[in-house]
C-alpha cells in the first residue's frame, strides 16, 4: 500500500502534496481491525542511485543472512513446533516476557498510538523473532522499539 494517494509522502525529493484531508480517506480503505492482522507494515524508502550503482556493500550477505534465520527458526522450534507468529495467547505470556523498561515502552506505545491488543500481541511476536535473529535469549527494549516501528500505518499521517 502506498502511503498516500500520489506514493510520495515523505520522499526525500519532497513531491508529495497530498492532505490529511485527501491521506485519511485513502488509508480508511484498509480497515482498523484488518490492519491489526499485518504483522508489519513499513516504509521503504528508494535506493539513491549512487547506493544502486555502488558495487561495494558493507551489509551482511545473503549467506550470512540465510544461516541467522535458520538460526532463529530452529530456536523458535526448540520452544513449539511453530514459528513465532503462530503463538497464541498463552505462548505468548510464556515466551514474551518483559522487563520493566521494556513493558514500560510497550505501555507507552499502546497508550500513545491508541493500539489494540491484536496490534499489542503482534508487537510481541516481533519482538520475539527479532530477539531470536539476534540469538537474545530474552526480549529487551531494543527489540520492543524495533517493533514498534514496524507498525508505521498504526502512528498516523505523520512521517
Amino acid at each position: 500500500m502506498n502511503p498516500c494517494p500520489c506514493g510520495y509522502l515523505s520522499h526525500p525529493n519532497g513531491r508529495c502534496h497530498c492532505t490529511a484531508d485527501q491521506i485519511q480517506p485513502y488509508r480508511s480503505r484498509i480497515s482498523g481491525p484488518l490492519l491489526d492482522r499485518i504483522d508489519m507494515h513499513i516504509e521503504v524508502p528508494p535506493l539513491p542511485l549512487k547506493d544502486i550503482q555502488n558495487n561495494e556493500t558493507t551489509e551482511e550477505n545473503s549467506e550470512t543472512v540465510r544461516q541467522r534465520v535458520i538460526n532463529a527458526h530452529q530456536r523458535q522450534l526448540k520452544r513449539k513446533p511453530y514459528n513465532n507468529a503462530q503463538m497464541n495467547t498463552q505462548d505468548i505470556k510464556q515466551f514474551c516476557q518483559l522487563d520493566k523498561a521494556a513493558a514500560a515502552l510497550l505501555e507507552q506505545a499502546v497508550t500513545r498510538l491508541g493500539l489494540s491488543a491484536r496490534s499489542h500481541n503482534r508487537i510481541l511476536k516481533v519482538a520475539r523473532t527479532i530477539a531470536d535473529l539476534n540469538d537474545d535469549e530474552n526480549i529487551s527494549n531494543q527489540h520492543i522499539s524495533e517493533a514498534i516501528g514496524y507498525r508505521r500505518l498504526d502512528r498516523g499521517f505523520a512521517s
